[in-house]
């Protein structure tokens, strides 16, 4: 199961990644098409460098930092839906193995 999880992961990362080339490459030929570069037509996906070694990175407008990573990953612990599965795991995890062991129970008594 964890490595089913992983390679989807990966895949859909992949993907992903895939994606931003192709929209990279659909803004180059739309510069090469004009035949001038535009500034209303950006790339999307900006790095940029500061002073201070940190690097900003902006995907479609959007400002990334890892602040906002720990922010969100706060707000779903806050709300505990971050433990929804693992919970529901559990639970089946039970079930199943009070089943089995009232199955080999049974099996053995005829035994």
């Amino acid at each position: 199961m964890t490595r089913f999880f992983i390679k989807c992961s990966l895949l859909i990362a992949l993907l992903f990644i895939g994606v931003l080339i192709g929209m990279e490459k659909a803004n180059q030929g739309m510069v090469k098409m004009k035949g001038y570069d535009d500034p209303s037509l950006q790339s999307p996906v900006q790095t940029q460098e500061k002073n201070n070694g940190k690097i900003d990175t902006v995907v479609m407008g959007k400002n990334i930092t890892s602040h906002n990573l720990e922010k969100k990953k706060e707000h779903l612990q806050d709300i505990k839906a971050f433990n929804f599965f693992s919970s529901i795991g559990k639970v089946l995890t039970n079930i199943i193995s009070s089943v089995t062991e009232k199955i080999i129970d049974f099996v053995s008594s005829f035994i």
